[in-house]
């Protein structure tokens, strides 16, 4: 039977709580949402923008919940005969789980940020490291001021590597985030054109992810990328703050990990590449260049913690897109088969760009045809409508047959579309759901991907619903 995550005392001197109530003597996780609560988890009741966890309190008890983490002044609102564990602040209390959380392991820890493909190098960080001890990671995207406290305070004292996403929309975001985790190894993927509502340049954009130096250990490690043209402002920042050790991956051959030869297939990608100046070949079981230059950075950090660097190598053949993140699925038509690629979960112009180029990749036999399902990408401010447009070239270089376009800045690129590519165009994606029903046929590749708040996701269901995914009549 493997330890408790924690035990009450620890818990509780953690939290700077007092105890009400019969709380249980162990706890082992920790969780937020009462739906998926397990037996013996500790409930956190967090007051969010739009929920309030001290509602779901009794909901959580009920659960088999160990205890709830409550906040003092909502303590007459709860039931009286309640296990708890009482503090001012419960977010604030999480935080300091947290940071206990670390100061009691020995893992080497590895923060990722970037604008784009965060969540994929995280994944692949996982799958590579299980190979040569225990494994933490972030779940989701859990990479925000709840998701990164939640995700340290769930760490095992026994943990060998701990894997942590940090995100950011807004300066100063980052810095508070890493000066919890405190990682030995700090990759930065790529800088680009995101969240320009907020920003006035990219430069600007490039300042707030170099806040993820400001949490490294003493001699830590950062891990640059020397193809991205913010490359020479982000070495700065970290010699500024002090970073000792920086290293770089890349296409380019000056590198210290780059690749030496890659042969793109349907499915993934097949590398030749040095590491640190050790020659490597594996393969990549996911498609998209992006994959394969974020993998460089992913087995630099594999070298740099330690672990071994064969065995992560040959395992990234199993690696696969997640849902919302690339996942493709083969949907079962009348006369054949549908190819779909879900990349709904969010959209920038540079992820947009990537996606644009894996469809492009995908090899059809004729009249089959590529399909881009696109809507609007957001918080790009002034600039909007000029990103949208600039999808044109990309879209013609992978030479897409098809393009359906939502949203009110996508009209922007429906303008520049030539004729022949125009498939349909709305303001509201879900007014694209019956054309695209009726529009796909066998031998298509159709890729979908938008904004979270442009609602793309509905219509990768839409497609499933309607024609099942191969695997699943399979099962049936």
């Amino acid at each position: 039977m493997s330890d408790p995550l924690w035990k009450l005392d620890a818990f509780v001197e953690a939290a700077g709580g007092g105890i009400k109530g019969d709380a249980g003597a162990e706890i082992t996780g920790i969780s937020i949402d009462s739906r998926s609560l397990e037996p013996g988890d500790a409930f956190v009741a967090i007051k969010g923008d739009r929920l309030d966890g001290h509602d779901y309190v009794s909901a959580a008890l009920e659960a088999g919940a160990s205890l709830a983490l409550v906040a003092e002044s909502r303590l007459v609102d709860l039931p009286e005969d309640g296990r708890y564990v009482v503090v001012p602040d419960p977010l604030e209390a999480l935080r300091c789980i947290g940071i206990a959380a670390r100061a009691r392991t020995h893992a080497r820890v590895i923060a990722v940020t970037g604008s784009v493909g965060k969540t994929g190098t995280k994944e692949a960080l996982r799958l590579t490291l299980e190979q040569s001890g225990k494994v933490h990671a972030s779940v989701a995207s859990f990479n925000n001021h709840w998701g990164v406290p939640l995700t340290l305070a769930r760490m095992p004292a026994d943990t060998d590597y701990g894997v942590f996403e940090i995100g950011m929309n807004h300066a100063g975001e980052i810095t508070p985030l890493v000066k919890m985790v405190r990682p030995h190894v700090a990759i930065i993927t790529t800088v680009q054109a995101v969240h320009l509502e907020f920003f006035d340049s990219v430069e600007k954009i490039a300042q707030a992810k170099a806040e993820i130096f400001d949490g490294l250990e003493p001699g830590g490690i950062a891990i640059l990328n020397k193809d991205n043209r913010q490359f020479d402002l982000l070495r700065f920042l970290a010699a500024t703050a002090g970073v000792s050790v920086v290293q770089t991956f890349g296409e380019d051959q000056s590198a210290d990990s780059h690749t030496e030869n890659v042969i793109s297939f349907a499915g993934g990608s097949s590398v030749d590449a040095t590491i640190l100046g050790t020659e490597i070949t594996y393969k990549i079981g996911a498609p998209g260049k992006h994959l394969v230059k974020n993998s460089l950075a992913v087995l630099t950090a594999v070298a740099d913690v330690g672990a071994d660097l064969a065995k992560a190598g040959l395992v990234l053949d199993g690696m696969r897109a997640p849902k919302g993140r690339g996942e493709v699925s083969q949907l079962m038509l009348q006369g054949g088969e549908l190819s779909l690629i879900d990349e709904s979960y969010n959209a920038n112009p540079a992820s947009m760009r990537a996606a644009i180029a894996v469809l492009g990749a995908v090899p059809i036999a004729r009249p089959a045809r590529r399909i881009a399902v696109i809507g609007d990408m957001r918080e790009l401010g002034a600039d909007a409508d000029r990103l949208h447009a600039d999808l044109l070239t990309p879209i013609l270089e992978a030479q897409i047959d098809a393009v359906y376009c939502a949203g009110p800045h996508m009209h922007a690129l429906w303008d520049q579309l030539p004729h022949e590519l125009r498939a349909h165009y709305c303001e509201d994606a879900k007014d694209l759901e019956d054309v695209i029903l009726k529009d796909v046929r066998p031998g298509d590749v159709v890729m979908i991907k938008g904004s979270l708040g442009t609602r793309m996701g509905p219509l990768v269901t839409a497609l499933k619903k309607e024609y099942p995914p191969a695997d699943d009549t399979a099962a049936a």
